[in-house]
């Protein structure tokens, strides 16, 4: 395990999309919402993850130099097509097209078609908070995932984000994948050689496993709720996938195109690459922002203060991952051995060194 500082990733990262091709905004903007994800410790969707980009646009599957745009509209609503490009950068400029159009009528709503996985969903979802927005943030994801009952693999880890500003106290965020975990937490087990907890996956015959390896081998992530409520999940994961990619035109379903690129899309899609969807909703566009924030700082400080088990603490959504970002922006960011491995493989493509 080492530790690197923010400022060293970022850099390391941003030479990279650079090499790639992107624009110097396109990669600041990329590399910022890559290492979110690390700083809020989503370890599994951050600098871990900037190998599988640079395969994907070695493949020829992501477009260094997107024309990202509009090709439908309503005054509160857009499709974008996000070029093939990486959805580290579509994602973000669709939001703000959300936002744009909520500032203009009180909510904006964005169905996204032709992009790439996006990193953290709680990223975006956060962008209108200092507008004092609710953002609302999805996206559609590698089919890993087998619906209740099933072997076949349909659905991606399809996450839901809300940001939801308040006044003194910490905003509320949740980011939440639809399973019971995300994929890149069983990555993780697998780097470290663990176990994974039962309820996350499957094996190739539908029994529960623990072996951190059981979706390569054929098996499948579960949906959130394991043995007794995973139609919960999977209906939530279901609703995702519909909004994100039915309604733009993307791929949905199994049709989606896989984040590893030594697996080739399916030869018959449904639509264009990945989809996402996002939701801007001006507060004062339903009440006075600032008496929203007052009663947001009461709902969290009561829940904050619930009577709690012995040795535990009630928690809000993004207390976590909040505190994780205050510590490593002065601590460092820690990557496991076999990360830093491929980072500095990653960079010795390009002659960046990480």
């Amino acid at each position: 395990m080492s530790t690197f500082s923010y400022q060293q990733l970022f850099t390391f990262a941003e030479r990279v999309f650079l090499a790639l091709g992107c624009s110097e905004a396109d990669a600041t903007l990329a590399t910022e919402t890559l290492l979110s994800a690390d700083l809020r410790g989503v370890d599994s969707h951050g600098v871990a993850r900037l190998s599988g980009y640079v395969r994907l646009w070695e493949a020829g599957r992501i477009n260094a130099r997107p024309r990202v745009g509009i090709t439908h509209e309503t005054p509160s609503t857009a499709v974008v097509d996000g070029d093939g490009g990486l959805g580290l950068v579509v994602g973000p400029k669709a939001m703000r097209i959300a936002m744009q159009k909520a500032a203009q009528v009180g909510t904006g709503w964005v169905s996204v078609k032709n992009s790439n996985h996006f990193g953290i969903a709680g990223y975006h979802a956060m962008l209108g908070l200092a507008q004092d927005m609710i953002g609302i943030a999805m996206t559609n994801a590698s089919p890993l995932v087998a619906p209740t009952y099933s072997l076949d693999r349909l659905l991606g880890t399809n996450p839901i984000a809300v940001a939801v500003p308040a006044g003194e106290q910490p905003d509320f965020v949740l980011d939440m994948a639809t399973t019971t975990a995300a994929n890149g937490k069983l990555e993780i087990a697998q780097r470290k050689n663990l176990p994974i907890p039962e309820g996350w996956a499957q094996d190739a015959a539908g029994n529960p496993s623990t072996d951190a390896n059981a979706v390569k081998n054929g098996g499948a992530l579960q949906p959130l709720g394991g043995a007794t409520g995973s139609h919960k999940g999977y209906g939530l994961g279901a609703v995702v996938d519909i909004f994100s990619a039915v309604l733009s035109g993307a791929n949905y379903g199994p049709w989606v195109p896989p984040f590893v690129a030594f697996l080739q899309p399916p030869t018959d899609p449904v639509g264009q690459g990945l989809g996402h969807f996002f939701g801007a909703m001006r507060v004062d566009a339903f009440r006075p922002a600032d008496e929203f924030k007052q009663h947001m700082d009461k709902w969290i400080t009561t829940f904050r203060e619930a009577k709690a088990v012995e040795g535990k603490q009630v928690l809000i959504p993004g207390d976590p991952e909040r505190q994780m970002a205050a510590h490593r922006l002065i601590e460092g960011i820690p990557l496991l051995d076999a990360v830093v491995q491929d980072l500095e493989k990653t960079g010795a493509k390009f002659s960046v060194k990480l």
